[in-house]
This record gives structure tokens, C-alpha cells and sequence, in this order.
């Protein structure tokens, strides 16, 4: 009875919005500005990054709109790329939203919970002292681990319980956190910001350089950038790395397109909470860099003749915040010692409401894959509560599994590279459904088209060339991950056509 009656439309504008806001917002904008500074060495090009990737989500979430109208159907962007194309590439998508985009995402959210926990409970800190378990040099148990593998079984159990409850948690968290990041942005300015640091910060305007640049006879020699073809390969390839911080904050926006038949008025308002959700995201990030950048230097300061960064450098800066965490240095600049447990705090509050959102909506992508005959068929049933719960535990078992894996860096490399390239997909797929299908019905249709889309589609294919270029390794990983995916793919239609026979 479950299954016949299918999912129903119960989500507001408001639920959408918020699903999109707190599936973006994790630990993420309180870490990766770090590498982002050490990698551009200006305070200028860090907000400039920061600005394009706004750029690039609010303009690929406005396209996304035109096909969430099209498709208002649970899937989303699984749907858009099986119609745009063909149902491999639709499959490809979903075998690595499976296997690495949203169980990775949501194993890294979930550490990121437990390492900051730590700040209350010691033992989850991840040093050698709290190992529980060592196999050789490949593999090391923490109690984090088993932390962040506990947070996600509940909130899987809270999602099999049902959509009200899944979406109670998602409007609660996001908007304590959004109003947390607001109240840090404002009393950063009003309490800690400092004339010197600000100026000081946009002394250096928009000129490039990199804290790796080549160290001789103890002085910095930059690189000059920009200054022919090969320097300027070099220089998109550092920034293509650096915003690999900045992108995955950011990613995570198009999982309301996955509950698209949960929405009510699904043609206008999940294009409408993609573009607000975003627009949200976008302000709020910046504004928070902004607020580094009044209370923190960019780099620490520099005698003269001094190495200027060398190994193991910290400091009281954007760049070389101790372990990267600079919102922990910002929120201690502007609380003192209790700036540490303000932002443990808000951290924790963050990747809750983000991982609810991930784990929520991810389920819906293996349901409508599994109602195609391409994933598992138990994953097509609905439970008593009207939610794909068998799929939602498959989710989260193979999310334990990354969670144990240790690899988190990795996987994030893998995400964002892999995510890319599918974005890209997705947005040239509106210019083929134009083409081929231009008497379907568009009740929204992208804003800006064709310019919106094809602005995105050059940044993010730059950004995409620079990554193969300044991460290969595991740029190419992330294409084997795909690649992986076709023997599957044709495996799981043989056996599709058995079974009908």
C-alpha cells in the first residue's frame, strides 16, 4: 500500500529553501580559507575566489531551475542527465553519487562533528594517543570515527521515521546556524575588527603570488604570474586548487532537486529555493570572509630578510590559523578563550543540520534509480512512513564504511572534481533539451539562457582543466570512480532483462 501511494508533495518553499542553505553550510567556510590564502597569498584574491564560486553556485542553481520544472520528479539531477542524455549517463551519476559524492560528503561532515566535539571530550581528538585500533600503517581507528558512524544511524533513523521529522530537524538546525554565522559576521566587526589589519589585508590589492613560491638564500622569490602561457597555465592551476575548498562548501545546493516530488508546486518552488537557498549561502560566506579579513592578517607578519613561511609556520592569520581552523582564530580574536567553544559549538550545530539534509535527500536518488531497475529493487520500496527506508540504510552503510576509511582528504578531492564535471553535464543538457525537445513544457526557464549557462560552463570547465592539471592523481581517480560504473551499468541491465523474461 506504501509503494502505490508513492511520496507525497509536503515540503514548503521555506522547507526547500532550507534544505538547500543547511546541505551547503558544514564545517567547511570555518576551515578552507586557510589553504585558500596560503595558495593565493592576498587577501584580494581570496574574497575574488570566494566571489566566482558564489558566482558559479547561484548561476548553475538557476539553470538547475529550468529542469527541476521540466522534471519535478524525486531524482533530480539523476533524472536530468538520464533525459538529457541517455540512461548511462543518468546511471554514471548515480553510481558515483552512491559511492563517493554523498556518502563521501557525509562521512567528511561527520567527522568534522567529532573532531570538534573533541574541544569538549578529548579523547575524540584524532592523535595517536586515542587510537583504538591499528592494522599496520593503512589503517587507524579513532573514537571520532565511531562517533561520527553513531550521528549517522540516527539521523538515518530519524529520516525512516518519516519526512516531518526529517524536515523539522533541517528547518531548526539552519536557521540556528545561519543566524549563529550572522551574529559571528556582526560582532566580528563591532568587537575585533581592526583598521591596520583591514588595510593592511587590501594592501596588496589583487596581486598573486603563493606562499610555496621558491625560497633562495632565505628571501621569498615570487612567482611572476601571468606573464606568458606557461605561467598562466601554472597560476590557473593554483587557483583551480585553491578553490577546491570553496567549491565543496558550496556543493550540496541541487539535493533539493532529489525530493522534487515531495515539494509542494514543485515547478516554481524548488527553482525558487535553489536560487534563494544559494543566494543565502553566497552572501553569508562572503560576508564571513569579510570579517576575516577585519580581525585576522592574511599572512602573519614578515621581518625582513626572515624566511618568510617556513615549515610548520603558525600564527595568529588567515593562512596559518593552527590546523587550519580559522574560524576558531577569528571567533578567539573576538571572544577570547571562549572563542574556542563558541565556534566547537557552532560547528557541531552546523554539521548536524548539514548531514540531515545530505543523508535525507540522498536516499531519493537510489529509490528513483532502483523504481529504473538500476539499483538495488528493495531500495524501490517505501516504508510504513511513506520514505524510502531500506534506501536510506543503504546509504548509510556504505557511509560507515568511508567513515572508517580514514581518507577524508582524498575523498573531498574526489568529490569536487567528480561533481564538477557532472554539473557541467547537467547545464549543457539544457541546451540539448532546447534542441531536441523544444515544444516541451518549461513553466520556469533558466535565467539569463544562454549566457547564465555559459558563463558557468567556461568557469567550471576551467576550473575542471586546472584540477586535471594541479591534481591529477586524484583528478583521474575521480574518472576511474565513473568509469567504474559502465561494466555496472550494462551488468545491471542484462540482469533487468532477465528477470522480465
Amino acid at each position: 500500500m506504501a509503494q502505490e501511494q508513492g511520496l507525497k508533495p509536503t515540503m514548503s518553499l521555506m522547507d526547500g529553501t532550507m534544505i538547500v542553505a543547511g546541505s551547503m553550510i558544514g564545517s567547511g567556510i570555518f576551515i578552507v580559507s586557510a589553504d585558500m590564502a596560503r595558495s593565493v597569498g592576498s587577501g584580494g584574491w581570496l574574497i575574488l575566489l570566494w566571489l566566482i564560486t558564489g558566482i558559479m553556485t547561484v548561476f548553475a542553481a538557476v539553470s538547475y531551475g529550468e529542469l527541476s520544472s521540466m522534471f519535478p520528479k524525486a531524482g533530480g539531477q539523476y533524472v536530468f542527465l538520464k533525459e538529457a542524455y541517455n540512461p548511462l549517463t543518468g546511471f554514471l551519476y548515480g553510481w558515483s553519487f552512491f559511492s563517493v559524492i554523498q556518502t563521501g560528503t557525509i562521512a567528511a561532515v561527520g567527522v568534522a562533528f567529532s573532531k570538534f566535539a573533541g574541544y569538549f571530550i578529548p579523547a575524540l581528538t584524532m592523535t595517536d594517543d586515542n587510537i583504538i585500533l591499528q592494522i599496520g600503517d593503512w589503517f587507524k581507528l579513532y573514537p571520532a570515527q565511531l562517533v561520527s558512524i553513531a550521528l549517522v544511524i540516527f539521523l538515518t533513523w530519524i529520516n525512516t521515521r518519516g519526512v516531518k521529522e526529517g524536515k523539522a530537524i533541517q528547518k531548526i538546525f539552519t536557521l540556528v546556524k545561519l543566524f549563529a554565522l550572522f551574529g559571528l559576521i556582526v560582532f566580528g566587526f563591532l568587537l575585533a575588527a581592526k583598521g591596520s589589519i583591514w588595510e593592511a589585508n587590501w594592501a596588496s590589492g589583487l596581486s598573486f603570488s603563493t606562499t610555496s613560491a621558491v625560497v633562495e638564500d632565505g628571501k621569498q622569490v615570487g612567482w611572476n604570474f601571468f606573464t606568458s602561457p606557461a605561467s598562466t597555465i601554472i597560476a590557473i592551476g593554483i587557483i583551480s586548487s585553491a578553490m577546491v575548498g570553496s567549491i565543496f562548501s558550496s556543493v550540496a545546493w541541487e539535493n533539493v532537486t532529489f525530493i522534487a516530488s515531495e515539494i509542494k508546486n514543485p515547478q516554481r518552488n524548488v527553482g525558487l529555493s535553489l536560487f534563494l537557498g544559494t543566494l543565502i549561502v553566497t552572501v553569508i560566506y562572503i560576508l564571513t570572509n569579510l570579517m576575516y579579513m577585519a580581525v585576522l592578517p592574511v599572512t602573519p607578519a614578515i621581518t625582513e630578510g626572515a624566511i618568510p613561511y617556513p615549515n610548520g609556520a603558525i600564527g595568529n592569520s588567515i593562512a596559518f590559523a593552527p590546523e587550519d581552523r580559522v574560524g576558531t582564530a577569528a571567533s578567539t580574536a573576538i571572544f577570547g578563550d571562549t572563542g574556542t567553544i563558541v565556534i566547537a559549538i557552532l560547528i557541531m550545530i552546523s554539521t548536524f543540520g548539514c548531514n540531515n539534509g545530505l543523508i535525507l535527500t540522498g536516499a531519493r536518488v537510489y529509490y528513483t534509480m532502483a523504481k529504473d531497475k538500476l539499483f538495488l529493487q528493495k531500495a524501490a520500496v517505501l516504508n510504513s512512513n511513506n520514505v524510502p527506508g531500506w534506501a536510506l540504510w543503504a546509504q548509510c552503510i556504505w557511509t560507515c564504511i568511508l567513515c572508517l576509511s580514514g581518507k577524508y582528504g582524498l575523498l573531498l578531492d574526489y568529490v569536487v572534481f567528480i561533481t564538477l564535471l557532472f554539473y557541467i553535464l547537467t547545464i549543457v543538457g539544457i541546451f540539448r533539451l532546447r534542441k531536441s525537445r523544444p515544444d516541451a513544457e518549461r513553466p520556469y526557464k533558466a535565467f539569463g539562457y544562454p549566457f547564465v549557462p555559459i558563463i558557468y560552463i567556461i568557469l567550471a570547465s576551467t576550473m575542471a582543466l586546472g584540477l586535471l592539471y594541479a591534481k591529477s592523481t586524484t583528478s583521474l581517480a575521480g574518472l576511474v570512480i565513473v568509469l567504474l560504473g559502465v561494466p555496472v551499468y550494462y551488468f545491471s541491465r542484462k540482469k533487468a532483462k532477465q528477470e522480465t523474461v
